[in-house]
């Protein structure tokens, strides 16, 4: 949980900084990653003062560190924050079988889905 920490604190976002890490089947780190921009894409002035407008382009740190690692390479997942419907989705095609976050987030069906895939999903403190 702390390299998804170090990781977040590179997110451009004022409003929400997530960070991830993935372990391999050796427990070794293989990729970390944050919420952001498209690589190589720079944001045009004012772009971060419209929370709203800028949400739907803003890349989940779950979707980043998948884009690090190709499905079956990484076990385990560590995120700062519970993987939204689309990420727990995404995590589930990518093979990984434990999720570990520190804060909820309230509009996910992340739990309903790691139950269905058998995936084990669980809250950690600081």
């Amino acid at each position: 949980m702390a390299l998804a920490e170090v990781a977040s604190l590179r997110s451009e976002d004022p409003f929400r900084k997530v960070g991830a890490a993935a372990l391999d089947w050796d427990n070794r780190v293989i990729a970390t990653a944050y919420n952001g921009l498209a690589p190589g894409f720079d944001a045009p002035d004012g772009f971060w003062d419209d929370r709203d407008g800028r949400q739907k382009f803003m890349l989940h740190a779950e979707v980043n560190l998948c884009s690090l690692f190709k499905r079956g390479e990484a076990r385990l997942v560590a995120t700062t924050t519970m993987p939204c419907t689309s990420c727990m989705q995404t995590l589930c095609a990518y093979g990984i079988k434990e999720v570990y976050y520190r804060e909820v987030y309230a509009e996910s069906e992340a739990p309903a889905i790691a139950g269905v895939y058998g995936i084990r999903l669980e809250q950690v403190s600081s």
